[in-house]
């Protein structure tokens, strides 16, 4: 057989291997080593979805619940998500036609792009960022306008850098918040004026809100839906993995006006059809229930805990420097002054002291001083992750 046959779609040209799966697969082979890995990696609660969405689930499978469901979803669950919605975001979709369950974010952000991204489309991106945006766009043809946020910024959004980055080209920005991996949570003020720009432009907008409901210290996550003029521009997505533990569940969300719905909807069509029927039926008492909103209450109070926990044990490590997160579960930090590269200072500490962290530069090229810190594990992790961490500062700095 030709080499040629099996060459591949143009299109994998410009995409690339998840950089934190690379990073899960290496710590896997060193657990099956023998060594206990401190997964400082994995962007996954380790908390069990909440009881009554399993036990409804299972309900819905003994009740033989298991047939298609309409391409948008179940109508009843969708009501329930428009609800939530509207609590968290300020925005009312309507659930008849303005909300899409989705096979999780990963297939939320494929829809988004191709139905919208046409080859040569320029789309901003705000880096570091999620991998995703990054290859969905290139599968679409389109070209990634990287912004980077500075440390030295608070990782906040400047305004003056997107609008010094539109181009004739440009047709969407892409706005992660609450961010992974900075942890950011974006002013309102900034969202505003950047509200503003997308209007000017005519401009269309992305936003991830998956961890919208993860906020620390009274912060509350604004939506840039809910800016005079933006829900007909803006593409919400949200969904079940982190807020509800729920990541191998696959159930994610679309929300948008109407108009924008309907394309989605047909790359919906043709990618999963429908996600499964019972785990939708298993949502729609479950989702907003008191039972369930009290477990992720303990569940944000208990990222609370390990977030302080974990800056306590990083402000004991001499070399080490972040911007407090105030969303999501992850800390960047900056390795520079150890005097190694952050690929290089991951690398290591998986190697010689079995801690799992990502590589800053896998997830923006100017972030090569920095890795990635999920506090989505253990107490217990998090205590021996740093002691390990401050083994590792000492016998680097011994060495120097």
């Amino acid at each position: 057989m030709k080499k040629e046959v099996i060459k591949g779609a143009d299109r994998l040209e410009n995409m690339y291997f998840s950089p934190v799966r690379q990073v899960l697969e290496k710590a896997a082979e060193i657990s099956q080593q023998g060594h206990a890995v401190i997964p400082f990696s994995a962007g996954e609660p380790d908390f069990d979805t909440p009881s009554q969405i399993k036990e409804d689930t299972i309900a819905a499978i003994e009740g033989n619940l298991t047939h298609y469901a309409p391409n948008r979803g179940v109508l009843a669950l969708r009501a329930e998500i428009s609800k939530s919605l509207e609590s968290h975001c300020g925005v009312y979709y309507d659930p008849k036609d303005e909300i899409i369950l989705t096979a999780g974010g990963a297939e939320a952000v494929n829809n988004a792009f191709l139905a919208f991204i046409n080859p040569g489309d320029e789309v901003i991106i705000f880096t570091p960022a999620f991998m995703n945006y990054e290859n969905m766009i290139a599968m679409a043809g389109g070209v990634m306008v990287a912004i980077p946020l500075e440390k030295k910024d608070e990782f906040q959004i400047n305004i003056e850098k997107v609008k010094a980055n539109i181009t004739p080209k440009t047709k969407m920005i892409v706005v992660n918040n609450p961010c992974n991996p900075t942890g950011v949570v974006y002013k309102k003020e900034i969202l505003q004026q950047l509200s503003e720009v997308a209007i000017e432009h005519n401009l269309l907008v992305f936003s991830d809100e998956i961890y919208n409901e993860i906020c620390y210290d009274g912060e509350e996550c604004c939506s840039i839906a809910s800016f005079k003029g933006m829900k007909e521009r803006t593409i919400t997505m949200n969904g079940f993995s982190k807020s509800y533990a729920m990541t191998g569940w696959r159930l994610g969300i679309l929300a948008s006006h109407v108009d924008i719905i309907t394309k989605l909807l047909k790359i919906h069509q043709y990618t999963t059809t429908c996600t499964p029927t019972f785990i939708q039926h298993g949502l729609v008492t479950a989702m907003n229930s008191s039972r369930t909103v009290q477990e992720k209450k303990e569940m944000l109070q208990a990222f609370t805990r390990r977030r302080t926990l974990l800056l306590e044990g990083l402000d004991e490590i001499g070399s080490l420097s972040y911007i407090k997160p105030m969303g999501a579960f992850y800390v960047f930090v900056d390795v520079s002054k150890t005097g190694m590269t952050g690929e290089e200072y991951a690398s290591r500490l998986l190697e010689e002291k079995y801690v799992a962290t990502v590589p800053g530069i896998k997830l923006g090229k100017e972030c090569g001083d920095f890795i990635r810190i999920s506090f989505a594990t253990s107490d217990e992790n998090i205590k021996e992750g740093l002691k390990r961490m401050k083994e590792f500062e000492a016998e680097y700095m011994k060495n120097q």
